[in-house]
């Protein structure tokens, strides 16, 4: 495409369609425009535009289509809050928002299964964790929780093997793709604008001399693509994801915390064994490594999705093994927080990348769960690219940061610098503390 893109509304939106034709004819005027189209940034941009109607919103994103990334590549599962710090940010977000993302879904006919999930020791060492997972969950006001033993986990799941497992019947699966579109109609429906193909490059203060000085004064802020194309608003507020980092580099604020991408790959069953599957199972967390671990993911499709492990991606936005960006690699291994989260996860990074590579590794781990599984039952799958924020000290930055920056731009900006899982399934709820601290930052 020659020029940023004006997203047209759904069919059957006679008002929107109105709107949209209007603002074709050339609007690049806006009090308040939101960076990325991620389930994030347009929940955001949806909460903001029902409070404030009388405002001109904007949503800028870089690909041509809504949800491309981390939105478009997860696994769809709907969390219920079990595992995060209670009074935490996410634990509160989390629980809020899985009721909101339901809710949402019965209004909108979207469709969604609350297929549950199973937490599942399956060595003795595991079950002092799942306890206290279980009391965690509590604290969180996760509702329905319950620890079950063997016979009741292959009620449950007659092909899963375990000890002892925490069942969470909350917990369900949605696309949420499909929900962050919903979003954009509802965002477009009120009178806000969706620019796709709009890659900011640039974002810096009008000068009053020039030729747009009356949009200037009003519209002081300048956000430019890598095309040249100018849209001025009042305010901006950033959900780059995968970007959050350099956008916030560019407008003159912190570069931390900085993004470490991490290639997450899954396996999926053959649909002849999708059987074996019933909800998700995972397994017990452990705190020594960084991340989940395998587990069993049923889809809306009916597929079953296996993993995923975590591998850093030498590629921002690279879903393939060998997808390579020699910037995105540098910019990588030259951080210092990285190095120091690699020095103290040494044999996991190893074990990690030999599963990324053999299959039948990966299935290893999947049989500690269901010992009827064999490499001849599992395909390659999809992969995702996670956006993890690290410190300087190689800590994992587990909770939301928003942060901003001081002078004339930065006063003017919201960045949303991190938002991990749950952050999907806290979408809603996300977009309603943004759409506040939006409020009491820019006096809207």
């Amino acid at each position: 495409m020659a020029a940023a893109a004006l997203l047209r509304p759904r069919a059957g939106s006679g008002g929107a369609e109105a709107v949209w034709r209007a603002q074709r004819r050339q609007r690049s005027t806006f009090d308040v425009v939101v960076v990325g189209a991620g389930i994030v940034g347009l929940a955001s941009a949806r909460e903001l535009v029902r409070r404030h109607p009388s405002l001109a919103f904007a949503v800028l994103e870089k690909e041509q289509e809504l949800a491309h990334h981390q939105s478009g590549h997860n696994s769809g599962v709907i969390h219920s809050g079990i595992y995060y710090t209670p009074g935490s940010l996410k634990a509160k977000l989390c629980v809020e928002g899985a009721a909101l993302c339901y809710e949402y879904c019965d209004q909108k006919g979207i469709p969604y299964k609350q297929c549950g999930k199973l937490i599942v020791a399956v060595e003795q060492d595991e079950i002092p964790r799942l306890k206290a997972l279980y009391k965690r969950g509590l604290q969180n006001n996760v509702p329905g929780l319950k620890l079950i033993g063997t016979k009741e986990i292959q009620a449950k799941e007659p092909f899963c093997r375990g000890l002892m497992a925490l069942d969470s019947p909350y917990t369900g699966i949605v696309n949420y793709k499909q929900v962050a579109q919903a979003y954009a109609a509802d965002f477009q429906e009120a009178g806000g604008t969706i620019f796709t193909d709009f890659e900011v490059t640039n974002m810096e203060m009008a000068k009053e001399s020039s030729s747009e000085s009356e949009d200037g004064l009003k519209y002081p802020v300048i956000v430019r693509n890598s095309k040249g194309e100018e849209i001025y608003c009042r305010h901006i507020v950033t959900c780059a994801g995968l970007y959050s980092d350099r956008l916030s580099e560019i407008s003159g604020c912190s570069p931390e915390p900085r993004i470490v991408p991490f290639r997450g790959d899954y396996l999926v069953l053959k649909p002849e064994k999708s059987y074996m599957v019933k909800g998700n199972i995972y397994p017990v967390p452990n705190p020594r490594f960084p991340f989940l671990g395998f587990h069993f993911t049923p889809r809306m499709d009916g597929s079953v999705w296996l993993g995923p492990n975590a591998v850093l991606a030498f590629k921002r936005e690279g879903y393939k093994l060998f997808d390579f960006n020699t910037g995105d690699f540098l910019d990588a291994v030259s951080y210092r927080g990285l190095w120091k989260l690699v020095l103290r996860n040494m044999s996991y990074g190893v074990n990690e990348m030999y599963r990324a590579c053999f299959l039948s590794a990966q299935v290893k781990q999947l049989q500690k769960f269901i010992p009827e599984v064999t490499v001849n039952d599992v395909l390659r799958g999809p992969s995702g690219v996670r956006a993890q924020a690290l410190d300087s000290d190689g800590n994992l930055v587990d909770d939301f940061v928003f942060d901003g920056g001081s002078g004339d731009i930065g006063s003017r900006i919201l960045h949303v610098r991190n938002a991990p899982s749950p952050a999907a399934t806290s979408s809603l709820a996300i977009a309603k503390m943004i759409a506040d601290e939006v409020k009491q930052r820019f006096e809207l």
